[in-house]
């Protein structure tokens, strides 16, 4: 496959991000790819280089480079939507794990791409209906979904149903939905297991629950999620991806599903997710160095 198009995202208050963008649009000129950047990475920089106007533009990319950590990566799936644009997450910061690539072996990594020495991964997302008031609000993650009590020092009260099955009331910190790729977020810090990107589910995670029977739960990736919330609080915070806010009302009620599309992820042959639960988290390791 030959490429002749790719975009540019990144983090621009990142000091680093602004060292290696001249190196990759050299790369670029000397492979004869032409670059798009995003119009705030244009504004802020000084390049003769074409800009992406809008999101409809993503559509006309052979890939696109993500460059900065894991936030980076995930406001740029936001960005994509539908529009099935491969993803090369290049890491900039000290712990990724969207972000595979670093900045050593980046170029590396670039010219296995532009010799179609790589695959495509993809990865499933959650949509989450918000029925608020005689509102409905969607959103959609890649990791995961929080649910919290407004007022920090109260606990948070909900009631979780799944395919229209009652599977119980849980009263905690909070609540996070998460797909398997976000099961080594948030939900993992929360006790959660960790579920590797193939199994089709969801998890289920309450955080500090006030019960010892309270216990993460996975279940069918096809599964309708029903969250709803009963006790004292005035107000739920709710969270997409830890980048979106949503404040809802107890009377809010969350439905929680599968996304119509995925997310395309280049990887490599020589990578594999244990390798990157080894290397990003020290999986398997006992404290030796």
């Amino acid at each position: 496959m030959s490429f002749k198009k790719f975009g540019i995202w990144g983090n621009t208050d990142k000091e680093i991000f602004w060292k290696i963008l001249p190196e990759i649009l050299s790369w670029a000129e000397k492979n004869k790819i032409k670059p798009f950047l995003t119009r705030r990475i244009f504004e802020k920089g000084s390049f003769d280089v074409e800009i992406i106007n809008s999101k409809n533009d993503f559509s006309k990319m052979d890939f696109i480079l993500a460059l900065g950590g894991d936030g980076t990566f995930l406001s740029l799936v936001r960005a994509i939507q539908n529009r099935r644009v491969p993803i090369l997450g290049i890491h900039l910061g000290d712990l990724g794990f969207l972000a595979k690539v670093t900045l050593k072996d980046l170029f590396h990594r670039l010219d296995q791409v532009a010799k179609g020495d790589y695959f495509v991964e993809d990865r499933a997302l959650i949509k989450a209906n918000i029925r608020k008031e005689d509102n409905i609000i969607e959103h959609v993650s890649l990791n995961d979904f929080v649910f919290a009590n407004g007022e920090s020092f109260r606990m948070l009260n909900t009631s979780v149903r799944v395919d229209g099955h009652f599977v119980g009331n849980y009263k905690a910190d909070g609540l996070i939905i998460s797909t398997p790729t976000g099961s080594t977020a948030y939900s993992l810090s929360a006790g959660g297991p960790i579920v590797t990107p193939k199994v089709d589910s969801m998890i289920i995670t309450p955080t500090s629950a006030h019960s010892l029977t309270s216990r993460p739960l996975v279940v069918p990736g096809l599964s309708k999620i029903i969250v709803r919330f009963s006790g004292s609080a005035d107000s739920i915070r709710f969270v997409a991806d830890g980048q979106i806010h949503e404040t809802l009302n107890p009377k809010s009620q969350v439905e929680v599903v599968k996304s119509g599309y995925t997310v395309s992820l280049i990887d490599f042959k020589d990578t594999d997710y244990f390798k990157t639960l080894r290397v990003k988290m020290g999986w398997g390791t006992r404290g030796e160095e």
